[in-house]
């Protein structure tokens, strides 16, 4: 599929401009680029809700570069339908894990000996047969199989994310369920 991308940073009269432009090449789908580049998420969400609003709804519509948890939830209740970004891998990396609760550093002296798994009830390879603790060890001695296992808990962690919206947009509880993330991340 080919995408469009509409452009304008945070100028409601030049993202107006680029959709006009963009659409009436009648792409596969429309990408919004240019946020998420170091505009308060405010700008981020105000100018990423305006331009999908102006986008065809028979559309996917996709926001470049954005992969937080707390993003995602909300510019998927923004009119969002793809994304993509290198966030949840650069963070596992350094050690920073996705939790239903919010996002933790395992490389913290606080998870040296925490016999669990990153989050119980976590279904990825990782949760299901290493510990917080050995996962700490591993980062702490730059061991290339720490980075992996913590990439794969928090690729695991989006993909289960977005299996909830999406179940919760098509019972038409998505603003129940966002909600209910805000509270608890």
């Amino acid at each position: 599929s080919l995408f469009g991308i509409i452009q304008g940073g945070v100028e409601e009269d030049l993202r107006r401009e680029a959709v006009e432009s963009i659409v009436s090449i009648d792409f596969d789908g429309y990408s919004i680029g240019g946020l998420a580049v170091g505009e308060s998420k405010s700008d981020m969400y105000r100018m990423t809700e305006y331009t999908a609003g102006l986008l065809p709804m028979d559309r996917p519509r996709y926001l470049m570069g954005v992969g937080s948890p707390e993003d995602l939830v909300e510019c998927v209740s923004r009119g969002i339908d793809l994304f993509d970004c290198v966030l949840p891998t650069r963070a596992a990396r350094r050690g920073g894990l996705f939790t239903s609760t919010g996002r933790i550093n395992i490389r913290n002296a606080r998870y040296e000996y925490c016999k669990g798994p990153v989050e119980e009830g976590c279904d990825c390879f990782t949760c299901k047969r290493f510990s917080v603790a050995y996962l700490h060890h591993l980062l702490r001695a730059n061991e290339l199989l720490g980075m992996r296992l913590t990439t794969i808990h928090n690729l695991r962690f989006i993909q289960r994310l977005m299996e909830q919206a999406r179940n919760a947009i098509l019972s038409d509880e998505f603003p129940h369920f966002a909600r209910d993330f805000r509270e608890n991340y």
